[in-house]
């Protein structure tokens, strides 16, 4: 089955040292995401980037400690991205949320069956 419609698709851009509660803040938003019951969710660890802070953000091969430029990424219905807000202004102290429209086109395979390999 193919669905095609409108959503909306947020980025939130921050550091790898950023924690809410004790907890890395992307674990923290993609588990408030999915307490939300939104479409997806995926983190994206980059090599190097800044922000609003200016300060380069750099992922370092040979550290542990690093704090390298952290994306997620969130897709779901304007409305359900609206019930999210609230808990980002929240859990996201620095960094920087972008929000824009987008066409989606999902696929989903009915239960009990299996897509057909060519």
């Amino acid at each position: 089955m193919k669905l095609e419609g409108k959503a909306k698709m947020l980025r939130i851009h921050f550091g790898e040292d950023d924690r809410w509660q004790g907890r890395p803040l992307y674990e923290a938003i993609v588990e408030r995401c999915r307490k939300l019951d939104i479409a997806g969710a995926t983190v994206y660890r980059g090599i190097e980037g800044y922000g609003a802070s200016t300060r380069i953000r750099k992922s370092h091969l040979l550290q542990f400690s690093v704090d390298a430029p952290i994306l997620v990424q969130i897709i779901d219905t304007h409305d359900k991205i609206q019930q999210l807000l609230p808990a980002l202004d929240e859990m996201v102290s620095e960094g920087l949320i972008a929000m824009s429209d987008v066409e989606v086109i999902k696929y989903v395979h009915q239960q009990g069956q299996h897509p057909q390999k060519s």
